[in-house]
């Protein structure tokens, strides 16, 4: 490619901005070469908010440019079709450090936080308890948002406490005509005559039209659609009875002048129909420059004293250890960032010691063209193509060559430590199994040494609000249905599920840190598995260099929560009848069925896409699937609880079956709003969002009800019963390392002061 491409930024990028970064005098090498400080604050904490003494936030943009010569950049996807004319490519990227003003107290860890959708993020208590140090910084380059409120829209300045966002260029040909291709947007549960806007998840479609003529795009409605993507009822709509436009109606449309894209419908949109239009757009983001604008900046903070400026790094020389994190679509980021080989700077040092995805088992789809970075689990959504495991493995059902997400970083030996954990809610919703199975399923894939998993039974996406009042009618369990967190899905027919994730997290957290900074080993890892009655070994190593693990059952002969035969597989298929889940008054007797769980679906995105590591050009839009990959769950006791991870207090001293899915009920907006018809997803899966159904009270109740599960009073007899099973599901999560005493002591003091069976 032409070393002198004309440099553009996207089209929310400012004159005056690009043109102080065209005046740069580009140094020898290329990394973060100048940090912009735009704020400083004392930290609030807290609603409402206070000064927390002695920490203060600092933020501003870092400039960086990329050689992308270097092999640690020449996997970014069109990085050749965005260079400046000197031949570098450049970005701004956003950042917030969250430090002790006295940074001689600091501990020397860093925590590397990703945003989620630009999202503030801000260390915690227990970090700063620790005296560590928080940096927050950005990577999504759609710049797309709704409003000043959501998105990652490029602003002049980075706040404290403002959104993130990460200017990439936008790639060019040669000749330096626009880059056209197929893109493909979805409205689903909308009506009405009014314009409707192409989301994704919560942001729009990041891409314009190349054209407004309706005849050279295809505009379809559906009557339904499976979660194994078949499709009914799909109509061609005629071109002469929609338009693209920017608000309005058919009748009266508003110019499309910037996002998001909206479409104006003859007769306006019907609720019980899917709509999906398929469009040449233009101007690409060369988006996978996130991962390269994640990694300097990361690095910059931990090694640079100084940028080129002079200006000086406000923890310069205080970083010893640094571990990036990320929750949800963050945690995705990291896994594909590693993978991609992002560990590793253009200094060729290793950026972090140690990483955690939190609730997050697929791998961001974020390095190729027309990526949408908002995307995470809708149909035709790219994100589990490739390997998702950690040991180098066979593809077989997708044919894809033996690989893992450590074989870059193994290469160049920078690997770090790895922490991952999960709940029910990505097995069910967010296509986590084939990470531990394959795309067979036959096989458990083993861990390498530097590589924990933790899987949290029986809990929603992130966990839930814990306590135990939560779990109970009439007291603090929820009168209403959860909502469903998707594209306009509405809302569950179960409360949601309370089981929580942060005591676990908690003790995480300490043991991620000795683990990173003294060596000291976290608790063996606890997942379920299809081959039971193995426990990880003191980190011993099979020749293979595999850790071999399961849950934390010591002698392999069931634990005191299932009371099942540890010589059947933990892990069965997706069905009612294989997962033995019990027959619930107020669910549907069949459920789950099969094809209820939403699955890893094999797309054919054409020959210009690499499947392995989900870069390149998609020409199929939207993708033929080729087959579904066979998801496996884990089994249930008599509760319909989840069997096995690590222990979880209320989860062994249950308050009544806690699901990691939920079943939408096609509307809306409880009493006494009026009810909002969302008819397209009703009684499929919640999307990633779990549920609760209490016991009864009483054996009579219970058995007025035909319910099959123990009543409070039979299980527990009265309130003190039920202190006592807390005082003593508190006791064994903490032997096992997976509760701090604190929160277990708090824990057991909630359940005391709690209505469980009190008078």
């Amino acid at each position: 490619m032409s070393p002198k491409l004309p440099y553009r930024f996207g089209a929310l990028a400012g004159a005056a901005t690009v043109a102080a970064l065209l005046a740069w005098t580009p140094p020898a090498d290329a990394r973060v070469t100048q940090i912009i400080i735009d704020d400083t604050q004392p930290l609030r904490a807290g609603n409402p908010a206070v000064v927390v003494p002695g920490w203060q936030q600092v933020s501003g943009r870092a400039i960086g440019e990329l050689d992308p010569n270097d092999p640690v950049n020449a996997i970014i996807q069109d990085i050749e079709l965005a260079k400046d004319p000197d031949g570098k490519v450049r970005y701004v990227a956003s950042f917030v450090l969250t430090k002790p003003i006295d940074m001689s107290q600091a501990s020397g860890l860093m925590w590397h936080d990703v945003p989620n959708r630009g999202s503030p993020l801000v260390i915690g208590a227990a970090e700063r308890g620790f005296n560590d140090v928080g940096l927050a910084s950005a990577w999504q380059g759609d710049n797309s948002a709704i409003n000043a409120g959501n998105g990652t829209a490029v602003r002049p300045t980075e706040l404290v406490g403002g959104r993130h966002f990460v200017q990439v260029p936008v790639a060019r040909n040669p000749d330096g005509s626009a880059v056209t291709g197929l893109v493909f947007g979805r409205i689903v549960n909308r009506s009405g005559l009014g314009a409707q806007a192409l989301i994704v998840q919560t942001n729009p479609v990041p891409y314009l039209p190349a054209s407004l003529d309706t005849t050279k795009a295809t505009l379809v409605s559906r009557d339904h659609e499976t979660m194994e993507g078949v499709v009914t009822g799909e109509t061609v709509i005629p071109s002469g009875n929609w338009k693209f436009c920017g608000g309005g109606t058919f009748a009266a449309p508003l110019p499309l002048t910037a996002l998001p894209v909206s479409i104006c419908l003859s007769g306006g949109f019907d609720p019980n129909k899917l709509y999906q239009v398929v469009y040449t757009a233009k101007d690409p983001y060369v988006l996978g420059v996130g991962f390269a604008a994640w990694r300097d900046v990361g690095s910059f903070f931990k090694y640079a004293s100084a940028d080129d400026s002079g200006t000086v790094n406000p923890v310069a020389g205080r970083i010893r250890w640094s571990i990036g994190r990320g929750v949800s679509q963050s945690g995705n980021f990291l896994r594909g960032w590693l993978h991609l080989g992002f560990n590793e700077d253009e200094a060729r040092r290793q950026v972090h010691d140690g990483m955690w995805p939190i609730i997050a088992g697929r791998r961001i789809a974020l390095n190729f063209r027309w990526a949408q970075p908002d995307g995470v689990l809708e149909l035709y959504q790219a994100g589990s193509e490739g390997p998702q495991w950690w040991a180098k493995w066979p593809d077989r059902v997708r044919g894809l060559p033996t690989r893992s997400i450590l074989d870059r970083c193994k290469h160049t030996h920078t690997c770090p430590k790895v922490i991952e954990h999960f709940g029910s809610a990505e097995v069910w919703e967010l296509k986590l199994t084939p990470e531990w199975v394959g795309t067979d399923a036959k096989q458990d894939i083993p861990l390498p040494k530097n590589v924990r998993r933790y899987y949290i039974p029986s809990s929603t996406h992130g966990g839930g609000a814990g306590g135990f009042d939560t779990s109970l009618p009439g007291v603090g369990l929820p009168t209403v249905g959860a909502n469903c967190p998707g594209n306009n899905y509405g809302t569950g027919i179960f409360p949601a599920n309370p089981v929580p994730h942060t005591e676990t997290q908690n003790a995480l957290r300490v043991h991620f840190r000795n683990w990173v900074m003294h060596g000291t080993l976290p608790p063996p890892s606890v997942w379920p598995r299809l081959k039971p009655g193995e426990r990880d070994g003191d980190d011993d190593d099979d020749d293979d260099g595999h850790e071999h693990g399961h849950h934390g059952d010591k002698d392999g002969k069931g634990d005191k929560h299932d009371g099942h035969d540890k010589r059947r597989p933990d892990l069965v298929e997706a069905n009612k009848a294989a997962m033995g889940f019990p027959t619930i008054p107020g669910l549907r007797p069949t459920a789950p069925e099969a094809g209820f769980i939403n699955p890893v679906l094999d797309y054919d995105w054409g020959p210009e896409f690499d499947p392995s590591d989900a870069s390149g050009v998609p020409t199929n839009i939207p993708p033929p699937i080729k087959r579904v990959i066979k998801m496996l769950v884990p089994r249930v006791d008599a509760d319909g609880n989840e069997m096995g991870g690590v222990p979880v207090v209320l989860r062994d001293a249950p308050l009544g079956t806690y699901l990691g899915w939920n079943i939408t009920d096609g509307r809306s907006g409880p009493a006494p709003l009026p009810l909002v018809l969302r008819p397209f997803h009703k009684d499929q899966n919640c999307d990633y969002v779990g549920g609760m159904i209490p016991f009864a009270k009483t054996k009579a109740e219970r058995l007025a009800s035909g319910d099959p599960r123990l009543s409070l009073e039979e299980r527990y007899k009265d309130h003190a019963g039920y202190v006592a099973a807390v005082t003593a599901a508190a006791g064994n999560a903490v032997a096992q390392g997976f509760l701090l005493q604190v929160d277990a002591d708090a824990l057991i003091a909630q359940a005391a002061a709690s209505a469980v069976l009190n008078p």
